[in-house]
């Protein structure tokens, strides 16, 4: 291809695998995402640093708009900083559990037996936090909340290649995460409670969406 480019560019060539190799590697990392889950009940174990940065460094490699990456992790280990975010979490929790009148989005919570009790945040030895940049620098970002959601994606799977656990925890509204963590002007977009599964950790015995469900095979239309 022979493009006049205004920008840097660099060549790209990744090896070429045999696809019989290259659906093993698909079928091997299946089986390991297979095997993880969300879960609520930590060991207060300790997880040294380098397991969040080095999942960070994978959500870093998340395709975004524009490449501008409008991401930010903020963890913290702080036993009174997570107390705090604890707090702050269970209050908006409460609403959402006696003041709110959503009675479909409680139903559809009902099998996971959830409440207002967070008890996970002081537990779990590392609170992370991605904030969503919807400008940096003063200028806008593109495809603000689809590139922090790919990152996410990224970020908990390498957790959970590195037998970690980790929960998608979004009390509603989340401002107080900007303020007890100093990202002002950033929006709170998931809270990750990370660390090892407790020793009696249990977790719903739910189904997965079969392939059947989830793919479609689609001809050309008329």
């Amino acid at each position: 291809m022979n493009r006049p480019h205004r920008h840097p560019f660099v060549p790209y060539s990744p090896p070429r695998l045999p696809i019989e190799h290259g659906l093993d590697r698909g079928r091997a990392f299946h089986q390991l995402l297979d095997g993880r889950r969300s879960v609520r009940w930590f060991s207060p174990d300790p997880v040294p640093a380098e397991a969040i940065e080095l999942a960070v460094l994978a959500a870093n490699t998340a395709p975004s708009g524009a490449h501008q990456q409008p991401w930010r992790f903020a963890a913290t280990q702080d036993p009174e900083l997570k107390a705090r975010i604890r707090e702050a979490a269970e209050e908006e929790e409460r609403r959402f559990y006696h003041e709110r009148e959503i009675p479909e989005w409680r139903a559809a919570l009902a099998p996971l037996e959830t409440d207002a009790t967070k008890e996970f945040l002081d537990i779990a030895p590392w609170l992370v936090v991605a904030f969503a940049q919807k400008q940096q620098d003063g200028r806008k970002t593109y495809y603000t909340n689809e590139s922090v959601g790919i990152a996410c994606g990224f970020f908990i799977a390498a957790l959970h290649s590195m037998g970690l656990a980790t929960l998608t925890h979004t009390p509603n509204p989340m401002t107080f995460l900007s303020d007890l963590l100093g990202r002002p002007g950033e929006r709170p977009y998931i809270l990750f409670p990370v660390g090892y599964p407790a020793d009696d950790c249990e977790v719903p015995d739910l189904r997965r969406k079969p392939l059947a469900e989830a793919l479609t095979f689609v001809d050309g239309l008329a």
